[in-house]
């Protein structure tokens, strides 16, 4: 399975001290039990000093080729262990689907 993939190189990759992969596909426009849209949500030491765009840049690497063969989005939310703790209700919601209906 692809969430647990993901999970795994995440895990390898940051040593998180918070990691959530959330299949999202559920709500999108794809057959039921897709893998297709995820969330991850990555709080690691790793990203100390490291502006955003370097943060996602180190998550797209470790995932080069599921995003390549796999998945269709990411979205990514990325935290030193103190901007983790200043959240007051974690990341943010995804937004809802705007790309058509569902299929049957």
């Amino acid at each position: 399975m692809i969430k647990e993939r993901i999970q795994e190189k995440l895990q390898h990759a940051f040593s998180p001290l918070h990691l959530e992969v959330i299949n999202e596909s559920y709500m999108h426009a794809v057959p039921d039990g897709s893998e297709s849209h995820f969330k991850v949500i990555v709080v690691s030491e790793q990203f100390e000093g490291v502006r955003l765009i370097g943060r996602h840049r180190a998550v797209n690497g470790v995932l080069a080729d599921e995003l390549a063969n796999h998945i269709h989005a990411l979205a990514m939310h990325t935290y030193t262990e103190s901007e983790w703790q200043n959240l007051n209700d974690g990341a943010p919601s995804s937004p809802a689907c705007r790309g058509g209906s569902k299929l049957d």
